[in-house]
């Protein structure tokens, strides 16, 4: 039995994503950059691809003020080059007019055919530092405003960040119907679990104990609950996986082997989301674990030494790996979102041990958003007024 009630308890299959550093967030060491690995077009729809030939039902996209490659602009060079994977956009409510923001989803929503997903963030804006309620006041109203666009005829809405009266869904209906692209969260405030609770899909949550993940899935059902509503679950986390737990265990010291301390803190506190609740907890995993930077057997906490957000990583071999992802999924998760270093090297790692032996699905389909033809739709094949 799930830790909570979740919305897909039949399922018996995860959606098992993988990433692209986007955010110039790929080396061989972890702390020392590597032009190799540079966050260009080139690199970064390499691992697009090398994702989707390896099995992978999404990639993450995220989203930093960095050097690097836009998220909603990489996602559409993406469209063409791919068939299958589905792209996970973070998208930063209130960077973009919220109307203009539908409009820009529902346009590469029909250039990938029903494979966009939507990966909601909630944090500060380059060189701005907002009151946290506000963010998820401004957050909560840019998500009220994607609904009506993907359900509604018309926007109307009055909030108090935004109001628009009257306008037509006519140029913002996207490609998926039924309530249009999936909605994947994560954050741990009150306001964060309050907004997630009432109108996301999918809660994502960074690798801590399972016991600190159990009481999170907790806290958020309850406020879903309170609406009438229930989530599915996920975990965002790196990965090293080997042939045996040894060699896992061995690669791992061999990425922080050059890390200096000072450039890994510098690195840490560059990123947008450093001072959130949630990257406090990846901190306080890091000062828990033992000599090596264990939590748990198989949880290592050594990546948050040089990178802000998701800090940790499941190492061992390919059986305890599996053995771990499946007992998330008896826990009532039903989406990995995965990486490693390199990042194309770690995708196949694992994409050739682990993948195989996972009954893998795209929540998108499960959820039944994709239709099986072009939509009739003003973008797709319905009638343009």
């Amino acid at each position: 039995m799930t830790i909570v009630p979740i919305t897909s308890p039949d399922l018996d299959a995860v959606e098992v994503s993988w990433f692209s550093a986007l955010c110039s967030d790929d080396y061989q060491f972890l702390g020392v950059p590597d032009g190799a690995l540079r966050s260009s077009w080139d690199h970064c729809s390499d691992i697009v691809k090398t994702a989707e030939s390896q099995g992978f039902g999404n990639i993450l996209c995220p989203s930093s003020y960095q050097v690097g490659q836009d998220t909603l602009s990489f996602v559409a060079g993406c469209a063409p080059i791919t068939e299958k994977i589905n792209m996970l956009a973070a998208v930063r409510c209130g960077e973009v007019q919220p109307i203009m923001l539908a409009r820009t989803l529902a346009t590469l929503d029909h250039m990938l055919k029903g494979r966009l997903t939507i990966n909601i963030i909630s944090s500060d804006f380059p060189g701005e530092k907002e009151d946290s309620k506000f963010r998820y006041q401004r957050s909560r109203e840019v998500v009220e405003i994607l609904r009506q666009a993907w359900t509604q005829d018309e926007i109307n809405y009055q909030g108090e960040v935004y109001n628009f009266a009257n306008l037509t869904t006519d140029p913002v209906r996207p490609y998926q119907q039924n309530g249009g692209p999936l909605m994947y969260f994560g954050g741990y405030s009150p306001d964060a679990l309050d907004l997630c609770g009432q109108h996301c899909d999918v809660y994502l949550m960074w690798p801590e104990t399972k016991e600190e993940l159990a009481g999170r899935m907790k806290a958020v059902h309850d406020r879903a609950a309170a609406y009438g509503r229930t989530l599915d679950y996920g975990l965002r986390c790196h990965v090293i996986v080997r042939d045996t737990e040894a060699e896992a265990r061995e690669y791992a010291q061999y990425i922080v082997s050059k890390l200096d301390e000072e450039q890994g803190e510098t690195i840490r506190n560059r990123a947008l989301d450093s001072g959130s609740l949630g990257v406090s907890h990846q901190a306080k995993n890091r000062e828990l674990a033992d000599m090596e930077g264990f939590i748990e057997p198989h949880l290592w906490t050594g990546v948050g030494r040089a990178r802000s957000g998701c800090g940790a990583a499941l190492v061992g071999s390919t059986d305890q790996v599996l053995s771990e992802l499946e007992s998330y999924q008896k826990m009532g998760m039903r989406a990995f979102v995965l990486s490693g270093y390199p990042h194309i090297d770690e995708c196949k790692h694992f994409g050739q041990r682990v993948l195989p032996q996972l009954k893998t699905c795209s929540l998108p389909h499960a959820y039944g958003r994709v239709p099986a033809e072009t939509p009739l739709t003003p973008l797709g094949a319905g009638v343009r007024r």
